[in-house]
């Protein structure tokens, strides 16, 4: 299973970027492809950058994605945004199993993965057969709730991989 974490934070090695390895170690991913977005730089800001079209294309071969961000004004961060823009709608992420993944201070927006990062995942193509995991960003790390959420819907996932 060729799996990409997808980390959207403005921050390079960031506690996003950690939870979404976290989160692809526990799907069964050894060797997690990382794509820190932070890196791409200026590239994302017009279109035919070279680098940036490698990262599109890294992902979009993926089996599963996991495209990561902190909870930021109450979705996720423009960066992401930026790096999702790159992709053509409704093929651009056309098979690949995703799962939307956002970290925040507090549960106030717990549904943000759900509400606001899946639909601009599936609108690109992407299968999101399992809900979005929140995680507070003080205790993702040390807390059960990546566990608990592979344990519930690591099954789904499983059976959405592949199906191109």
């Amino acid at each position: 299973m060729k799996t990409v974490v997808v980390a959207g934070n403005p921050k390079p090695s960031s506690r996003t970027l950690d939870a979404g390895v976290r989160l692809a170690g526990l799907l069964g991913a050894e060797s997690p492809d990382i794509l820190d977005v932070t890196t791409l730089g200026p590239g994302l800001l017009g279109w035919g950058d070279p680098a940036v079209r490698q990262a599109v294309e890294l992902v979009s071969g993926a089996d599963l994605a996991i495209v990561a961000s902190p909870t930021f004004k109450a979705t996720y961060t423009g960066l992401l945004k930026l790096f999702l823009d790159q992709f053509d709608t409704g093929e651009g992420l056309r098979g690949v199993t995703a799962v939307p993944l956002m970290l925040g201070a507090g549960p106030a927006h717990a549904m943000a993965p759900e509400l606001l990062l899946k639909p601009v995942l599936v609108e690109l193509g992407a299968i999101c057969p399992a809900p979005g995991l929140y995680q507070l960003d003080k205790s993702y790390d040390t807390d059960t709730s990546a566990a608990d959420y592979v344990r519930r819907w690591g099954p789904v996932l499983e059976a959405g991989i592949g199906v191109r």
